[in-house]
C-alpha cells in the first residue's frame, strides 16, 4: 500500500510541475519541460499526454528539427477551466474572470455603498459581482473551478478549517469567510490582497525567479509579502507582512487600527491625502485624484506640496529601510496605486532615503522596481489561489460542454436502448487505454445521466456524475 501510495504521490507531483509550468510560460515543448522540471522524457511525455486527454493541454503548431519529426508545441486550452478573482478594495469590489491561459475574460467593479462597511454589505456586493460577471460569460461557468479573494485584513484558519478574517482597520469582529462571501457553488479561497499582489508578482511580475523578494502594496492602507528562498513568508497565524502597523512614533497619528504612530498613518494613500487637504488644499476626487494633484502641484512648485511630497517620501524610505535591514531582500517590489504613482514620480528620491536609513550592507544588495502585473494585479493573484489548488489536483475539473455530434449520438443510442437501461459509451478514437470505470448513460426525463469517467469521443468527462441535456 505505502509503495502504490509513493508513485500516486510521484505522479501527481509530476502533473502538477508539468501543468503549472504550461500555464506559467504559455507556451512549450516537451523536452523544454524535460528540461525546466527536471524529469524524464518519458516522465514529460506521459503526463502531457493526460493533460491532453484531460483536455487543459493542446498541440499547437510545431517547430522544426535538426533533420527528424517536427517539435510540438504545447500550449494550455483556455477553456479547460476557468477562475474568478476578486479585489475587495476600499472602494469597491474588482472580480475578473480568467481562463487557463490566464487570459482576463471580463471584469467588473462594484463599488461599495461605504469607505468603511460592514461584512453584510460586502457580501451584498460580492454576490452582485458574481452574478454580473457569470451572468455575462455562460459558456465558462461550466468550468469554473473556483474564486479566489485578495482581502483587507489578516485571513487566518479556525481549528475547524474555517477561513476567519481579522479586518481590525475596518472595525470588524473576527468574522467567518462565509459571512463575507454568502452562498456559492463553487470553492472559495482567501487571502490578504498583498499576498495575492506577492503571488501575481512572483508568476508573472518583477518577483518572477527571484528568491528574496518583498511586494509591497501601498493603498489606502499598507501591506507586503515577503518572498524568502522563494516561498511566500506567512507565520504562525497568516499575519506575517502587516508592515502598514509598525510604529515609526510615539504618541503619532491614530491610525485605522486604532493605535498611534503606525506607518500607515503617514504614508498610506488615504493618509497622504488628509494631510494634503489639512494643508488647506480644496482637494476634490477620489484619493487617487488627490494623489495625483499633489504630485503635480509638487512638480509645479508649489511650495507646500513639495514640502508635504518630500516628508511623505522620507518616511516612506524609512519603512522599507526597515524592511531592507530585517529581511535583506534582493528587491522591492512596488504595487498598489498609491506606490505606483510616487514610485513613478519621485524613485530616484525614494532610493537616496533608502540608502540613507539602512544598513549599509544590505542596501548595497537592494533595487527599488515597479509592480510589473499593473493596477489589477490582486484580483489576477487571487484567482491564482484556486489555480494552484487545480494544479496541485486539489480540486475537480468541471464538465465542458459536449460538442453537437457527441450529444446527438448519446441521444441516438439511448433512445435505441428504449431509454430504460444503461448504455455503455464509446471511447475517443485513438484512444486505446480503458477507463477505469465503464462510461454509461441512462435517460432521466428530458437529461442524460452518465456516469463512469474516461474520454468520450471528443469530450472528456471529469465529473463522477453528470447530467447532460438532450437538447
Amino acid at each position: 500500500m505505502k509503495g502504490r501510495n509513493s508513485v500516486k504521490d510521484i505522479r501527481v507531483r509530476n502533473r502538477a510541475a508539468v501543468l503549472r509550468r504550461v500555464v506559467l510560460v504559455g507556451e512549450t515543448t516537451r523536452a523544454v519541460l524535460a528540461n525546466e522540471c527536471a524529469l524524464s522524457p518519458a516522465t514529460v511525455t506521459s503526463v502531457v499526454g493526460d493533460l491532453i486527454r484531460e483536455g487543459l493541454v493542446e498541440e499547437h503548431g510545431s517547430l522544426p528539427s535538426d533533420g527528424g519529426r517536427p517539435i510540438a508545441r504545447l500550449r494550455p486550452v483556455g477553456a479547460g477551466a476557468h477562475l474568478i478573482g476578486v479585489d475587495v478594495g476600499e472602494h469597491g469590489v474588482t472580480a475578473e474572470l480568467f481562463d487557463l491561459s490566464l487570459r482576463r475574460m471580463d471584469r467588473v467593479f462594484h463599488r461599495l455603498p461605504t469607505r468603511v462597511t460592514s461584512p453584510g454589505q460586502v457580501a451584498d456586493t460580492l454576490g452582485a459581482a458574481f452574478h454580473q460577471l457569470r451572468t455575462a460569460n455562460p459558456e465558462s461557468d461550466e468550468t469554473l473551478i473556483g474564486i479566489g479573494l485578495g482581502l483587507p485584513g489578516i485571513v487566518g484558519t479556525a481549528e475547524d478549517g474555517t477561513n476567519i478574517i481579522h479586518a481590525q482597520s475596518l472595525g470588524w469582529e473576527p468574522t467567518a469567510l462565509g459571512e463575507v462571501v454568502g452562498s456559492t457553488d463553487v470553492p472559495i479561497f482567501a487571502d490578504n490582497g498583498a499576498k495575492t499582489l506577492a503571488m501575481a508578482e512572483t508568476w508573472f511580475g518583477a518577483a518572477a525567479g527571484q528568491s528574496h523578494s518583498i511586494v509591497v502594496l501601498m493603498g489606502r492602507g499598507l501591506g507586503i509579502g515577503v518572498i524568502a528562498g522563494g516561498q511566500l513568508l506567512r507565520g504562525s497565524s497568516s499575519s506575517a507582512g502587516e508592515w502598514g502597523h509598525i510604529k515609526v512614533s510615539l504618541g503619532g497619528p491614530t491610525c485605522q487600527c486604532g493605535a498611534r504612530g503606525c506607518l500607515e498613518a503617514y504614508v498610506g494613500g488615504s493618509a497622504v491625502v488628509g494631510r494634503w487637504r489639512r494643508a488647506g488644499t480644496d482637494v476634490t476626487g477620489s484619493d487617487e485624484e488627490a494623489l495625483a494633484g499633489l504630485l503635480d502641484a509638487a512638480d509645479s512648485g508649489n511650495a507646500t506640496a513639495a514640502r508635504l511630497l518630500d516628508e511623505t517620501l522620507e518616511i516612506l524610505g524609512l519603512g522599507l529601510a526597515n524592511l531592507v535591514n530585517l529581511f535583506n531582500p534582493d528587491q522591492l517590489v512596488i504595487g498598489g496605486w498609491a506606490g505606483l504613482r510616487l514610485v513613478e514620480r519621485r524613485h530616484a528620491q525614494l532610493d537616496q532615503y533608502i540608502a540613507e536609513f539602512a544598513l549599509m550592507r544590505p542596501a548595497d544588495n537592494v533595487t527599488t522596481v515597479l509592480s510589473k502585473v499593473g493596477d489589477d494585479a490582486v484580483a489576477l493573484g487571487a484567482a491564482l489561489l484556486p489555480l494552484e489548488q487545480f494544479i496541485d489536483g486539489n480540486l475537480p475539473a468541471r464538465s465542458a460542454p459536449l460538442s453537437n455530434g457527441t450529444r446527438s449520438l448519446l441521444a441516438h443510442s439511448v433512445r435505441a436502448a428504449g431509454q430504460r437501461r444503461p448504455i455503455r459509451l464509446p471511447l475517443s478514437p485513438g484512444h486505446h487505454q480503458r477507463p477505469a470505470a465503464p462510461v454509461t448513460a441512462t435517460a432521466a426525463g428530458d437529461r442524460f445521466l452518465v456516469s463512469g469517467s474516461g474520454p468520450l469521443l471528443s469530450d472528456q468527462w471529469s465529473h463522477p456524475t453528470d447530467r447532460v441535456p438532450l437538447r
